[in-house]
């Protein structure tokens, strides 16, 4: 099955700019791109080569822009309008897909692919076919990443606490070793940690919010958020303190 272009998540659709203001004001207090980026850098650096930069689900482009310096081309996958026109400002030169990615088609082998946190959009069983069909436009000794936050961190389970939703990595690495036709490339599971900080209340009530925009899920009301937010994460200085440190799947492709 085929996910929508537009998704209703929680009562914030990915097409609106309420989802992607949320997502901007998350960023802007988590240290998440800048510990990601230090680790993709090291990842960068291990490629037998830097050809082609795929980012499946590249939202605001800050990540892409990052990776996307040490490639000669960059293609992105994003069928989120907002997201695509924050994206042409970030990465004015990404070639940019506008299709789902079980629909699109990059026209090239690629010598990275990255899909940082895509696939809570998807439906569960579709993951396994979503990262074999991104992991068929790697080239032999190129890598593919996947991102998820760790379905066990402090996100989570506030996440899991309203939602009952539960998305981790593990058991799809493990559905992909187990395939009769193995899991394509080496693969293994690596952990990048993250921290939400903020002082102001009600932003961290939004953010905690866009956080529980899972598709299909319905969006608690705002005062139950609040509740849990000053209960689980309130700091002694009365500040407020999410981790969210994220699981990585990585699979390396054998060279040719």
């Amino acid at each position: 099955m085929e996910p929508p272009k537009t998704l209703t998540t929680g009562g914030l659709r990915t097409d609106e700019d309420a989802y992607h203001d949320a997502f901007t004001r998350f960023l802007a207090r988590s240290d998440e791109k800048a510990v990601l980026h230090a680790y993709l850098d090291e990842v960068v650096r291990g490629l037998p080569a830097r050809r082609v930069f795929l980012d499946v689900g590249p939202a605001d482009g800050t990540t892409t822009r990052h990776v996307g310096r040490s490639f000669e081309r960059t293609v992105c996958v994003e069928p989120s309008e907002p997201m695509r026109r924050a994206l042409a400002r970030t990465c004015p030169d990404a070639e940019v897909l506008t299709e789902p990615v079980l629909r699109a088609d990059p026209g090239a082998r690629v010598d990275l692919a990255l899909l940082s946190h895509v696939l809570y959009y998807i439906p569960r069983e579709d993951w396994a076919r979503t990262v074999r069909r991104v992991l068929g436009w790697v080239r032999p000794g190129g890598t593919l990443l996947v991102v998820q936050q760790d379905p066990d961190n402090a996100c989570m389970r506030m996440v899991r606490h309203f939602t009952g939703v539960r998305l981790g990595l593990r058991d799809l690495a493990d559905e992909l070793a187990a395939a009769p036709a193995g899991p394509a490339g080496d693969l293994r599971m690596e952990s990048v940690p993250a921290h939400y900080r903020s002082t102001d209340l009600a932003e961290t009530v939004t953010v905690a919010g866009f956080l529980l925009s899972f598709p299909g899920s319905t969006r608690p009301a705002r005062q139950a958020v609040q509740e849990y937010v000053q209960r689980h994460f309130a700091t002694a200085d009365g500040g407020y303190l999410m981790a969210h440190q994220q699981d990585v799947l990585r699979i390396e492709r054998p060279g040719s």
